[in-house]
């Protein structure tokens, strides 16, 4: 833990220093906040579009596994008559 609390400091006053040391005159490019929103919620939409399709695939692949099984065991069974 004392770790975390002494890499959060350094990394703050890395950051001051890197700050203070740019030209306070140069004007840095602004996003508007839409155009944040936006590529957040596209983010959140695609993460959730591959968790689903991941997710699909696999159950898809389990079910054929569980059928393949059966299917072998109806075969046995039907020869050992």
């Amino acid at each position: 833990m004392a770790h975390n609390k002494l890499f959060t400091i350094v990394l703050f006053f890395l950051c001051n220093l890197a700050v203070g040391l740019t030209d306070s005159t140069v004007s840095c490019y602004r996003i508007e906040p839409g155009t944040i929103a936006g590529i957040i919620c596209a983010d959140v939409l695609l993460t959730l579009i591959i968790v689903i399709v991941t997710y699909r695939c696999a159950s898809f692949r389990r079910q054929r596994i569980e059928n393949a099984d059966k299917v072998y065991m109806n075969v046995r069974a039907n020869c050992k008559t």
